[in-house]
C-alpha cells in the first residue's frame, strides 16, 4: 500500500504495516524493563505482519492514556448516576454514549495490538493468536460489559425513558475500567523522568476521592430508596430534599462521607434507619484499612525521604561517642567529622558504590573516560604504552578526602600511592615535633609514589588543603602489571629517577640514603638492554623453580633488592648489625657485589657474610634489607 494510501487510512497513526511474519523478535531488552525507563519503541519492526500495533509505539500509549481521562470520567459518573437517577437519563446520558464509543474502538484495536510472549520474550504478531488469546481471556468478557450502554438499550428495546435500577448497578461494571489508571501508575513510578513522591503522592489522593466519593454516593441512594424519606440521615436535616438541587444533596453526601473516613464525627448526619446503620458500619470498617494503606505510604515516602539524615546524623553520634569514650585528640575527632559528613554530602558521587553492580568491562569504561586523561599526565606514566595505561585505569579506585585530612601518615607501610583529580594537598615533614610544609601538590601530581617506588616507610604526611578527589592503585596490583613490561618498566623508572632529581633539598633529606639510592638508579637504568633483558629472562626462569619461597625469589629491574653493605664484619658488641653502611640495589652476580664493594670500601674482600656469620654463596637468597658484611 503507498504512503498516500496509508494517510487516508482511518488510523493511520496507530497501525504499522510491514512484512509478513508469525513471531518476532522485540528487542534484546526485556519488555517490562521498558516501561521502568520511559522507553518508547517506535522503530525497528520491519518484520511485523500488516496491520499489527506495537503495543510500546508512542502513539498506542497516547491512546492508552486519552482512554485514562475516560476512566476518569466514568469513576465519577458510575456512582454519581446511581444515586441521582435523573441526570443518568438525562443530561449525563450523551456523554456515556460518547465515551462507551471510544471503549469499544479500544475492543476492536486489542485485536491488532501485539504481545509480548512471556516464555520466550519475543513479540507475536500473528492476528489468529493474538484474537484467541483475547477471546479466552477475562478481559473480553468485562470489557464488553463495562462497554454496553445498558440504559440506553433498555429504552431502545421498550421505548420507555427511565430505566430498571438494575441497570444503575450494571453501569457499576465501568469500574473494571480502573484497571487503566492503575496500570498508568505503575508505569509512571517506574519512569525515572516522574518524581515518584510526586506519583505516589497523586495515587493516594485519587484512591481517597473514590472512596469518599462512592460512599457519598452510595449513601445518598440508602436515603433516596428509604420508604420515609424523613426517617433518613439528610431527611432530618433537609425533609424535602428530594425535590431540591442534585448538588444540594451531592454536597451532603460527600460532606458525610469525608467527616466519617476522617473519624471526626461531627454527629450533625447520622445513621438513622437500619439500612444505614449497617453501611456506616461497613464504611467505617473499611476506612480503618483505608487510613491505614495511606497512613503508611506516606510514613514510606517521608521516611524514604529523610533516612539518609537519620543515618548521618546517628553515624555523628556515634562519632563523637568513640571520641569521648576513648579520649582522642580535638583535631582528630574533626578529621573524622568531615570525613563522614563527605561521605553522606557527596554519595551520588562516590564512584564504587555507583558502580558495584556494574560489569567490569562499564566500569573499565568509565574509568576511562574519567581519568585516563588525568593518568597520562602525571609524571611517572609518561612515555609508557597504552595497554599499560589502560591496565593501571582499570584497576584505580577513586576516593574523596574533606579538608584538613591525612591521606597519607609519615613512617606508615606503603601500601597505596595516588594521583589527584582535583583538589591539592600539603607534602609535610615532622622535624623536632613540629610540621614544616615542603611543597603544595596539585593534579595531575602523585603522592605517596616515593616510598611505593623505593618500597621504603612513607617519608612525608600528605595533608588535604581542600576538598579533593584522588585515585589510588595499591603496591600489589602495580608490581603485577608493570612486571611482565620490561621496556615500560625502565621508561617507568626513568621518570621516577628524573622526579627524584628535581625534588626540593628539604625533600630530599627525608629520603633515607638519598644519594646512594638515586645512583643506584641511575647505574640500574643505564646498563645495555642485553643486561635488562637477560635480568628478565632469570627472574621469569627463577619464579618458576619449586621450593624456592616466594620472599627469596628476586624481584624484576623494575623492582630491585635493596641490601645494607658493611666493611668489616660485626664483634659481639654489634652483633646486631645495626653499624652504619651503605644501601645499595642489589647486583645480578657476586663478581657486581665484589666490585661495587669494592667502589664503596676501598677495599674487595674475599667472601660474604650475613650478621649472624653464615656465608653467601648464591645472591638469589638474599631478601629486602639483608645486610652484608665482606671479609
Amino acid at each position: 500500500m503507498s504512503a498516500m494510501s496509508e494517510t487516508r487510512s482511518p488510523l493511520p497513526l496507530l497501525f504499522r504495516r510491514h512484512s509478513s511474519g508469525e513471531i518476532r523478535n522485540l528487542t534484546s531488552v526485556s519488555s517490562s524493563l521498558l516501561p521502568a525507563f520511559g522507553t518508547v519503541v517506535n522503530d525497528g519492526y520491519s518484520n511485523l505482519n500488516k496491520f499489527v500495533i506495537v503495543p510500546y509505539d508512542r502513539r498506542y500509549r497516547w491512546w492508552q492514556t486519552f482512554l485514562v481521562v475516560l476512566v476518569v470520567y466514568s469513576a465519577w459518573a458510575s456512582p454519581f448516576e446511581l444515586a441521582f437517577k435523573k441526570v443518568a437519563t438525562g443530561s449525563l446520558l450523551p456523554v456515556d454514549l460518547v465515551v462507551d464509543a471510544f471503549f469499544a474502538l479500544d475492543i476492536l484495536l486489542t485485536f491488532f495490538v501485539a504481545y509480548l510472549d512471556k516464555s520466550t520474550y519475543l513479540l507475536v504478531d500473528d492476528h489468529k493468536k493474538i484474537a484467541v488469546r483475547y477471546l479466552t481471556s477475562l478481559w473480553f468478557p468485562m470489557d464488553i460489559a463495562s462497554t454496553l450502554p445498558f440504559q440506553a438499550l433498555y429504552r431502545i428495546f421498550t421505548g420507555k425513558m427511565n430505566g430498571n435500577e438494575v441497570f444503575g448497578f450494571l453501569n457499576l461494571l465501568r469500574f473494571w475500567r480502573l484497571r487503566r489508571v492503575s496500570e498508568l501508575f505503575t508505569r509512571l513510578e517506574k519512569d525515572i523522568r516522574f518524581s515518584y513522591f510526586l506519583t505516589r503522592l497523586v495515587k493516594l489522593i485519587c484512591v481517597t476521592l473514590l472512596a469518599v466519593h462512592s460512599a457519598g454516593c452510595f449513601y445518598y441512594w440508602l436515603a433516596i430508596h428509604h420508604t420515609d424519606s424523613e426517617n433518613t440521615w439528610i431527611g432530618i436535616e433537609v425533609p424535602d430534599f428530594e425535590s431540591r438541587s442534585i448538588w444540594l444533596g451531592y454536597t451532603y453526601s460527600i460532606y458525610w462521607s469525608i467527616v466519617t473516613l476522617a473519624t471526626v464525627g461531627y454527629g450533625d448526619l447520622h445513621a438513622v434507619n437500619t439500612g444505614e446503620k449497617i453501611f456506616s458500619i461497613c464504611y467505617m470498617l473499611f476506612n480503618i484499612g483505608l487510613t491505614a494503606y495511606l497512613i503508611g505510604n506516606m510514613t514510606n515516602l517521608i521516611v524514604h525521604s529523610c533516612i539518609r539524615t537519620f543515618i548521618m546524623r546517628d553515624s555523628i553520634n556515634e562519632i563523637l561517642r568513640y571520641g569521648s569514650k576513648n579520649r582522642l585528640p580535638e583535631g582528630l575527632k574533626d578529621q573524622m567529622l568531615a570525613h563522614m559528613q563527605l561521605k553522606f554530602k557527596t554519595a551520588e558521587l562516590k564512584q564504587e558504590e555507583v558502580l558495584e553492580d556494574l560489569p567490569k568491562a562499564i566500569r573499565s569504561s568509565i574509568a576511562q573516560h574519567l581519568f585516563r586523561q588525568t593518568v597520562e599526565n602525571a609524571y611517572l606514566f609518561k612515555g609508557l604504552s597504552e595497554d599499560l595505561v589502560v591496565q593501571l585505569v582499570s584497576e584505580m579506585k577513586a576516593e574523596y578526602f574533606p579538608p584538613k585530612v591525612d591521606i597519607i601518615i609519615q613512617n606508615e607501610i606503603p601500601t597505596d600511592f595516588y594521583i589527584l583529580v582535583s583538589g591539592s594537598v600539603d607534602v609535610i615533614s615532622y622535624k623536632n615535633g613540629t610540621e614544616q610544609i615542603l611543597s603544595k601538590l596539585e593534579s595531575p601530581k602523585m603522592a605517596g609514589e616515593i616510598a611505593v617506588m623505593l618500597n621504603i616507610p612513607q617519608p612525608f604526611t600528605v595533608r588535604t588543603r581542600r576538598l579533593s578527589q584522588v585515585i589510588r592503585i595499591s603496591h600489589h596490583h602495580f608490581k603485577q602489571i608493570v612486571q611482565p613490561n620490561n621496556d615500560d618498566g625502565k621508561n617507568l623508572f626513568t621518570n621516577f629517577a628524573e622526579h627524584l632529581k628535581k625534588l626540593k633539598k628539604e625533600e630530599q633529606d627525608e629520603i633515607p640514603y638519598f644519594s646512594e639510592l638515586l645512583e643506584d638508579l641511575d647505574t640500574e637504568h643505564t646498563e645495555p638492554n642485553e643486561t635488562q633483558n637477560q635480568r628478565a629472562q632469570n627472574y621469569h626462569g627463577d619464579q618458576k623453580m619449586e621450593g624456592v619461597p616466594e620472599a627469596s625469589r628476586p624481584l624484576p629491574p623494575t623492582a630491585p633488592i635493596r641490601v645494607i653493605i658493611h666493611d668489616h664484619h660485626p664483634d659481639e658488641s654489634t652483633k646486631d648489625g645495626n653499624s652504619m653502611g651503605k644501601l645499595i640495589l642489589l647486583p645480578e652476580s657476586t663478581e657486581e657485589l665484589f666490585g661495587l664493594a669494592e667502589k664503596r670500601f676501598g677495599k674487595r674482600g674475599s667472601s660474604i657474610l650475613m650478621a649472624d656469620g653464615s656465608t653467601v654463596e648464591d645472591l638469589n637468597v638474599l631478601r629486602e634489607g639483608d645486610r652484608l658484611f665482606f671479609v
